[in-house]
């Protein structure tokens, strides 16, 4: 079919069928050795400084007359930024998250080595994203304390004031009414007391019955300690909630005997035992055995709290769980609402258990049942436990918190999605990190053994001009480019159909029949199979020198039935090599007669990607130097050699941007 035209008033209007004439992607030729990536870019010889320039510097620098500025945070992280006529230098120190008894928070400032790119002012200054959450500067990590309040929604988030990378950890805080076009206010907790003079680190809020609101944080204390803070809204009439009052109770929790002082942190969101009508809360932890597990606290007034004997769940060898978060869903027929976090235990209802491994630096889930007699949770199968089993998201995605929206009955996920440059970058920049787009959060009815994840309804309302393309035919080996006028702020829905059964009697006598496929030890859109991969290219040149790939792969199992792999791949998304470029993914589950489908949000420098409805996804931080402003493209792709992959639609819109300023009183 030929590819139509969709315009704002939905109208469909025929193109003429677009060449399939684009260079095809490289071909892997050596795959026994394992994934290779490509060289890193030769770093260019620097035209403006010649030798000559270079002794009037130095004379410059005898003489003082060289800019010099220290930037350092009172934990000792220091980075100096040197201004050499037009070029800045900077160095960075190594970053001392893990001395501070926290997951490492930033990434060394030579990532693959070769030297530091040279990085224009433009394209920095392009990567800064126009409808993700972000800080207005400085550094950002974890979200905090989510909660809807009279009329706004509110995120608090791990913020540094004083520069763009880790240290004097506050909460910044914005509020939204519709958790896309964000206000941002003054810091809401600052590191002012002996409890958490080391940092305001992550926590929860819980909205009581009465309205009241408590906001339980992890305070570092000037020895390093982790200890548990209360703070309540100081003026419980404003509803921006600007101004907070910490407990004179401070700390209401210790870290109790046989747990170590850094290893007690991140409070979760309350929930009512359904019993004895007391609140429990659930604090990450580890045991000398490195046993990831969840502490559980039970307490009336959330001044007093007492340990319970066993812990909600433990699991050997995970090490220290941060971040943890417990929640019901439904399993009901009529399952598509969220859960109050209190809801109690029975027919219908399961609970998630997630926690961030500070191993690895990811997100780990996994559904199970709620005991609320004995308060412990089990795992509907141990073999995909919390931590060895499934995740939120198998790319750049980790810190993650959600919250009960009441407007609209449904769970929201938040989550920190960090760089993958360099600090030296960072700084260059004046800010780090962003939150993932706000995502619905529901059991998946139909496996009953996952989540589905997917972006707030109201990301749909920054759509502007859109596109379709009906019916392509794409053949193995083959790029086709999609006109499309804007492609670096876009909206993507793609249903793809293989007819697998067409292929299954060759793949059966094909050597390496009963493959297997892992995304992130694969040569990534690059390498060639009988089916796959195949899908899109995002923030691409037109000549393809710069591309990110989100993509399916079917491996063909002995038996004759395929497994899907949905990946995303960056190896290719930028020239620049003071980077992390990896090819991200997992399995996902695709049930008889299900076509393959993909939801892609590009904006900027990041690329989150939804397959299935939901059922898996894929966060990448990306930094192109060509494929920016006006020259980043979107191309459809197959680069399998056995099999023609059909886009049955793709529907491509515009986002406009969602212009997260500052809060006026004016407003």
């Amino acid at each position: 079919m030929i590819p139509a035209i969709m315009d704002d008033d939905g109208v469909h209007h025929h193109l003429a069928a677009q060449s399939a004439s684009a260079p095809l992607l490289p071909e892997t030729i050596n795959l026994v050795e394992g994934p290779r990536r490509p060289p890193a870019r030769p770093k260019r010889p620097s035209t403006v400084f010649p030798a000559i320039a270079w002794t009037a510097v130095l004379l410059l620098l005898l003489f003082g007359l060289v800019v010099y500025r220290p930037w350092r945070d009172d934990g000792g992280q220091q980075a100096s930024v040197a201004r050499l006529g037009d070029q800045v230098v900077v160095e960075v120190a190594a970053s001392r998250g893990v001395a501070q008894g926290v997951s490492e928070k930033s990434t060394g400032p030579a990532l693959l080595g070769g030297g530091a790119y040279e990085w224009t002012n433009a394209m920095l200054a392009w990567q800064r994203t126009a409808f993700h959450f972000q800080s207005e500067k400085n550094w950002m990590n974890d979200p905090n304390g989510p909660l809807y309040y009279k009329g706004w929604y509110h995120l608090f988030y791990q913020w540094n004031p004083e520069g763009p990378v880790w240290g004097n950890i506050s909460w910044g805080h914005a509020v939204s009414r519709d958790l896309v076009h964000w206000l941002h206010l003054p810091v809401a907790m600052a590191p002012d007391h002996w409890y958490d003079v080391n940092g305001v680190w992550s926590g929860s809020a819980t909205q009581l019955p009465d309205g009241r609101i408590v906001m339980l944080y992890t305070g570092s204390t000037a020895d390093g300690a982790q200890v548990q803070v209360l703070a309540e809204p100081a003026d419980p009439s404003d509803p921006l909630l600007r101004r907070w009052a910490k407990s004179g109770s401070n700390p209401v929790l210790l870290p109790p005997p046989g747990i170590a002082p850094t290893d007690f942190r991140d409070p979760t969101t309350a929930w009512l035992n359904p019993g004895n009508s007391a609140w429990r809360v659930a604090i990450g932890s580890k045991n000398r055995d490195r046993a990831g597990l969840a502490l559980v606290y039970r307490t009336e007034d959330f001044a007093r709290y007492d340990l319970l004997p066993a812990p909600l769940h433990a699991v050997e060898g995970t090490g220290m769980w941060e971040c943890v978060d417990f929640f019901p869903v439904s399993a009901a027929e009529s399952g598509d609402v969220g859960l109050e976090t209190s809801a109690p235990p029975g027919p219908g209802v399961r609970h998630v258990l997630k926690a961030s491994l500070d191993d690895d630096r990811h997100d780990y889930y996994a559904i199970g049942t709620y005991d609320a007699g004995s308060d412990r949770w089990t795992p509907d199968d141990a073999a995909v436990d919390v931590g060895i089993g499934l995740r939120y998201d198998y790319g750049k995605f980790y810190a993650s918190k959600t919250f009960y929206d009441p407007v609209r009955r449904r769970r929201v996920l938040w989550g920190w999605v960090g760089e993958s440059d360099s600090e030296r970058a960072d700084i260059l920049k004046g800010w780090s990190s962003l939150q993932s787009i706000p995502r619905t959060v529901l059991l998946d009815r139909k496996t009953g053994s996952n989540l589905l994840q997917w972006p707030v309804v109201e990301v749909e309302n920054l759509r502007m001009r859109g596109k379709r393309f009906d019916g392509l035919a794409v053949q193995p080996g083959s790029v086709v480019p999609l006109d499309v006028d804007k492609a670096t702020q876009l909206d993507i829905e793609a249903v793809f159909h293989v007819d697998v059964d067409a292929s299954a009697a060759a793949t059966a006598s094909v050597a390496g029949a009963g493959e297997s496929y892992n995304c992130s030890a694969s040569a990534g859109a690059a390498g060639r199979g009988l089916l796959g991969p195949f899908g899109l290219l995002v923030l691409a040149d037109e000549a393809l020198s710069e591309q990110t790939a989100v993509y399916f792969y079917l491996a063909m199992g002995a038996d004759g039935r395929p497994s899907t792999h949905f990946c995303q791949d960056a190896f290719r998304s930028s020239r620049a090599n003071d980077l992390v470029k990896a090819v991200y993914g997992s399995f996902v589950p695709v049930l008889d007669r299900e076509d393959l489908s993909v939801r892609i949000l590009v904006d900027h420098s990041i690329v989150e990607s939804f397959a299935q409805g939901g059922r898996t996804c894929i966060t990448s931080r990306v930094y192109p130097t060509k494929a920016i402003y006006d020259s980043a493209r979107v191309f459809l792709f197959n680069n399998a050699t056995g099999v023609t992959v059909t886009a049955k639609s793709i529907k491509i819109w515009e986002l406009n941007s969602a212009y997260i300023r500052p809060y006026l009183n004016s407003l």
